[in-house]
């Protein structure tokens, strides 16, 4: 069973080029525990943009949130290399002593890279940053337990599929959250409610 993502574009106001990428996005399929949905493209960013939203939800409890957008320009833009740009977000919940591992910001940069391996989503002019946020409590509030955060901020421009890249920020999301990786030789199918279409 999985989930596909919903995304939402005004067909009269957008390229060919766009609209088939968004497509592409809406045929993506995502493991179970992915809910996502769309939700309101940044409007000054590009021209044209869509994006969606996906929370991991496991056992009825949420372990982590994320965003991805796909902007598009179709006279190109020279930071980007092309004419379409992926800008991804994702946050989860980490346990305090993960927080303090020197190495979580390469491990957390790693885990996009695999993903987007992992799923041959080709790209190239890849960048962005992995922030751990810690928060202890103080005052009135001291009796609650300290808490940490792990942010992995991303952008890439993409060659091939679309809908490669969709699956694997979903990946990454996932990974995040601390769900372990399907095992080797498990598809994904869509459900018969995806099979007649949501889109």
């Amino acid at each position: 069973m999985t989930t596909r993502p919903r995304v939402r574009v005004d067909a009269d106001a957008s390229p060919r080029e766009f609209q088939e990428a968004v497509a592409a996005m809406r045929s993506a399929s995502l493991r179970p525990g992915v809910v996502c949905e769309e939700m309101a493209a940044p409007q000054r960013i590009a021209p044209h943009a869509a994006a969606l939203i996906g929370d991991v939800v496991f056992d009825g409890e949420d372990l982590g949130t994320g965003r991805l957008v796909l902007l598009h320009d179709p006279a190109g833009n020279d930071a980007w290399e092309g004419t379409f740009r992926w800008v991804a977000y994702v946050r989860s919940d980490i346990d305090l002593e993960m927080a303090n591992d020197p190495l979580l910001g390469a491990v957390g940069w790693s885990w996009l890279t695999e993903a987007l391996a992992a799923h041959h989503a080709g790209h190239h002019a890849l960048s962005g940053t992995v922030t751990k946020v810690s928060s202890e409590p103080f005052g009135e509030m001291e009796d609650d337990e300290s808490t940490a955060q792990l942010e992995i901020r991303a952008s890439w421009t993409p060659e091939g599929e679309f809908a490669r890249h969709v699956e694997a920020w979903a990946e990454l999301l996932c990974t995040a959250s601390g769900l372990p990786p399907l095992p080797s030789g498990v598809t994904v199918l869509p459900s018969r409610r995806e099979q007649r279409g949501i889109g």
